[in-house]
């Protein structure tokens, strides 16, 4: 009898290593695969030079999704498209060329807002500063006819403001720089006759002041001065409130030029000195309304199906780069993660989605879709990875108490895959604010609602000086401002931690996770 029981308790205890055996050989080939057949940097370079930039209702989104549903079935995962929502027009940039044409002529370094005009072809034009008062712009009307004018203020990535509540901030303006004038002569006057001085009220300005009237006199386009590294995003606040469409699109070009040769322009223009300037702006439109997509692509779960880990990124990008880091460094990893865990012959416990977002960048449309859609899977998520941020490596992970000792034996395997990059589990000290309202990322719509999104701190460890604010929104953000190894370990540790969350014989607790 002893004999028996013996052998059922070495049966029992067989059964119950085995699961755990195979789990850590499936954890080893992921790591293996990783470090010598690593694919991330591949999926970069199709995502960011193959499409380019990929704002949504563009032909490159709608692309890039295609390729992104392609690559996720070839991997055997099972993916869905989910509408997310539509923008009233499509539009698709094409080349844009400048130049100053005048003895000391440069080539000009610019940008314009996505959803803004280009030229009628290539367009040649003299320069003119843009008129404070109306007297100004009636002195000056005849000229504007063919002109490139230079408006006040600096460029914040955002087009010329175009709203009605812009118009009627203007026609305010303009009534009060009336009354200064009025002031002024009347200071100047008493000054005059009593033999003194007098402090001149300086005009308020906002740029274009007379935008409405400079486009029917006939001018060529606007020119503001910009920060480098260029910003430039889209016409967020006529899309927002519905007043772009096919029928009111704009039609004067909207330039944001490098701001030291914005400056010797300025100076020229001041000096009424004889130059010209060409363009050449290929932006081109379409008739909406255009849909745009979440791509889910999934492995189930094969005890728990109906509880979740995500991992996800923002598939849309600005155009004005390629969208090489904003948000390549959370496409690239995931879908690199997601090859290695379907190559290591894994069989999560819980369902793993692997979310592409759409329109991130146009106000976390798509996550705030997927959270409407997906309301009753919100308490079933252990935890969403969420990647939106520098190619920096993971070293770590800070989770509270409740979650430490399942992460401390989750992330164990990531101290081996490099002793040069560390890896430290962490407690937080006090649980994180649960935030009232969406903010900076897809992260936040779903902290909003409760679901724990914690994710690894990372560092710049080799020291590659990488600088997020430099690409953020820029013509920089592109493919070349990735840093290859940590990457491809980004992509590793993913896989890693999300299938070992994943594989808990528990959904994580949620104590201490928000306040």
């Amino acid at each position: 009898m002893k004999r028996q029981s013996f052998a059922w308790a070495i049966a029992l205890w067989c059964f119950a290593i085995i699961p755990s055996f195979a789990q850590d050989k499936v954890v080893e080939k992921i790591i293996q695969t990783g470090k010598t057949d690593n694919q991330v940097m591949h999926y970069l370079d199709i995502l960011t030079n193959r499409f380019g930039g990929r704002p949504v209702g563009s032909a490159a989104f709608e692309n890039a999704s295609d390729w992104v549903v392609r690559e996720f079935e070839s991997m055997g995962l099972t993916v869905k498209r989910e509408e997310a929502g539509s923008v009233p027009v499509g539009f698709n940039r094409g080349a844009w060329f400048g130049r100053m044409l005048s003895d000391n002529g440069m080539t000009l370094h610019f940008a314009t807002p996505s959803f803004t005009s280009g030229t009628k072809g290539l367009q040649r034009g003299h320069v003119l500063i843009e008129p404070k008062t109306r007297a100004e712009f009636n002195r000056m009307k005849g000229r504007l006819n063919g002109a490139w004018v230079l408006i006040s203020g600096k460029n914040d990535g955002f087009p010329i403001d175009r709203t009605p509540a812009a118009d009627s901030i203007r026609a305010a303006i303009k009534a009060e720089n009336e009354e200064i004038i009025l002031k002024n002569r009347e200071a100047a006057r008493a000054a005059q006759t009593a033999g003194g001085t007098y402090q001149q009220i300086p005009l308020r300005t906002f740029p274009a002041l007379f935008y409405r009237e400079m486009c029917e006199a006939g001018v060529l386009g606007f020119i503001q001065s910009s920060a480098v590294p260029i910003r430039a995003l889209y016409d967020r606040k006529m899309m927002n409130l519905g007043l772009l469409d096919f029928d009111n699109l704009p039609e004067t070009p909207d330039i944001k030029l490098d701001e030291h040769q914005y400056a010797i322009i300025e100076q020229m223009a001041k000096e009424r000195r004889e130059f010209l300037l060409e363009f050449d702006i290929r932006n081109h439109f379409s008739i909406g309304p255009i849909k745009y997509h979440n791509i889910v692509a999934s492995i189930k779960g094969s005890k728990y199906p109906d509880e979740y880990v995500i991992v996800s990124g923002h598939l849309d990008s600005y155009d004005v780069a390629t969208g090489g880091v904003d948000c390549g460094t959370g496409i690239g990893p995931m879908m690199e993660a997601a090859r290695l865990i379907t190559q290591s012959g894994a069989k999560p416990k819980r369902t793993i989605l692997f979310v592409a977002f759409a329109a991130e960048e146009f106000g976390l449309l798509g996550a705030k879709a997927f959270a409407k859609t997906h309301a009753s899977m919100l308490p079933k998520i252990s935890n969403l990875f969420n990647r939106d941020g520098g190619p920096t490596p993971p070293v770590g992970i800070s989770v509270p108490a409740a979650m430490y000792d399942d992460f401390v034996k989750i992330c164990e395997p990531l101290k081996s895959v490099r002793p040069d990059y560390p890896f430290e589990v962490r407690k937080l000290e006090r649980p994180a604010r649960r935030p009232t309202v969406p903010s900076s990322h897809d992260g936040t719509v779903f902290a909003v609602e409760g679901v724990p999104i914690f994710n690894f701190t990372t560092e710049d460890l080799k020291g590659y000086n990488f600088e997020y604010g430099e690409i953020w929104h820029t013509e920089r953000d592109l493919y070349t401002k990735n840093i290859p190894e940590y990457q491809e370990h980004t992509a590793i540790c993913i896989a890693v931690t999300a299938l070992g969350v994943a594989n808990l014989d528990h959904q994580l607790s949620r104590e201490g996770a928000y306040e």
